[in-house]
């Protein structure tokens, strides 16, 4: 297993060209909370869609 150091020092390599990639944004909420924050938007979303479909234009 010789290319495993290879692939550590290309994984640091990369991670320094693109520091922000690969982390998971931390918003600080509850996984309860995301989940209904989450469920919000897909409601608006979908009424939003509704709208769109019902108006001809």
């Amino acid at each position: 297993m010789t290319r495993g150091n290879q692939r550590e020092l290309a994984r640091a390599k990369n991670m320094k060209k693109n520091p922000d990639k690969g982390k998971k944004a931390d918003d600080g909420l509850s996984a309860a909370a995301r989940k209904q924050r989450d469920a919000q938007i897909m409601q608006e979303k979908q009424k939003k869609a509704a709208e769109k479909k019902d108006d001809p234009k």
